[in-house]
C-alpha cells in the first residue's frame, strides 16, 4: 500500500483503498456532554466499511480524574492503540461524524506517541456521504492485536506551568479556539466550577473559522491568511488551546495543512486554567 503522511485526505483516495491491509480506519467522534449525543450508538448506525470506534475520552490518563481526557503515559497509549490493531506499518485514516471536530485530537495523539502514517478525512463522515460511498452498520469485528511501539514526542505538549512562565516570557503564541464570548467572558462555560475569560496575552481563533460550510478545511492558501491575521506566520512556535483539548487540535491540524510547523497543545485547556484559583485570567 502507498502510505501518506499527508494530513488530510478526500473520500475519493480512502474509498479507493477501503479493504487494503494495511489501512486502519477510526471513527473518532466525541460529542460535548451538553449535546445529547451518543457517538457509539451513531458510529454503530452508520460508519465507514471496515471502520473501529476511536475513543477520544477512553484515550486518556485515568490517574486526571479532575479534567476531562488528558493524554495518557506511552505505556498506556502502547496498550491502547494494539487494542485497537495499529502495526508500525498502518496507515491510519481518523474522521468523525460532524465533519471536522474531535479528528484531529486522534491524528494528534497518534503524532504524540510517534505514529505519522496518518491522516484526517476531510469533511469526514458527511464529506464520506456526499460523496455517496457506501457504509456499514454493527459492531465491527475485533481486530488483531498491533505491533506498536510509541516514539513519544513530549515537544508537542504544554501543562500548566509552562502556560504560567510563557506569560512573563512571551516567547510562545498561545491561539485559543474557543467561541469568542467565552475567550470574552460574555458567556458562561459549560463546565460547572470554571471562570470565564482567557489566558493573558492569548489570542482567539475560533476552530470553526478555519472550516468551510461543510466543516471540511478551508484551502491552504485561506488558512494561512486567517492564520497570518492571528500571528502565526512561523516565526513563532504556537500553542493551541480550548475548552478540553480537542478543538485545540483543529488548529493545530490546519497549521499542519497550511505548511506550517504543527506547534503544541495545551493539554489541560480551559478546563484546567479556568478553574484553578492561581492562575491569572484576562477577559
Amino acid at each position: 500500500m502507498s502510505h501518506t503522511s499527508s494530513p488530510l485526505v478526500d473520500p475519493a483516495w480512502l474509498a479507493a483503498r477501503l479493504g487494503q491491509t494495511d489501512l486502519l480506519i477510526f471513527d473518532a467522534t466525541y460529542y460535548l456532554p451538553n449535546e445529547g449525543r451518543d457517538a457509539v450508538a451513531v458510529f454503530t448506525d452508520q460508519h465507514i466499511p471496515g471502520a473501529h470506534f476511536f475513543d477520544v475520552d477512553d484515550f486518556a490518563d485515568p490517574a486526571e480524574t479532575s479534567l476531562p481526557h488528558m493524554v495518557p503515559s506511552p505505556a498506556a497509549a502502547r496498550e491502547l492503540l494494539r487494542e485497537l490493531g495499529l502495526n508500525r506499518r498502518s496507515q491510519v485514516v481518523v474522521y468523525d461524524q460532524k465533519g471536522t471536530f474531535s479528528a484531529p485530537r486522534a491524528w494528534f495523539l497518534l503524532k504524540l506517541f510517534g505514529h505519522d502514517r496518518v491522516s484526517v478525512l476531510d469533511g469526514g463522515l458527511p464529506a464520506w456521504r456526499a460523496a455517496q460511498h457506501p457504509t456499514a452498520t454493527g459492531s465491527p469485528t475485533a481486530q488483531p492485536h498491533g505491533d506498536f511501539e510509541p516514539r513519544y514526542r513530549p515537544r508537542l505538549l504544554r501543562g500548566f506551568g509552562d502556560l504560567l512562565d510563557n506569560i512573563a516570557g512571551g516567547n510562545e503564541l498561545v491561539l485559543d479556539a474557543r467561541p469568542p464570548a467565552r475567550f470574552n467572558a460574555t458567556a458562561p462555560e459549560p463546565r460547572p466550577g470554571v471562570r470565564g475569560g482567557h489566558i493573558p496575552g492569548s489570542r482567539n481563533l475560533p476552530f470553526g473559522e478555519l472550516l468551510d460550510p461543510q466543516s471540511a478545511f478551508k484551502p491552504p492558501g485561506e488558512l494561512r491568511r486567517i492564520l497570518a491575521q492571528s500571528g502565526v506566520d512561523g516565526s513563532r512556535a504556537v500553542i493551541t488551546s480550548c475548552g478540553s483539548g480537542i478543538s485545540a487540535a483543529v488548529l493545530t491540524l490546519a497549521m499542519v495543512v497550511a505548511g506550517l510547523p504543527m506547534g503544541a497543545i495545551y493539554d489541560g485547556s480551559w478546563s484546567e486554567w479556568g478553574s484553578r484559583s492561581d492562575a491569572p485570567i484576562e477577559t
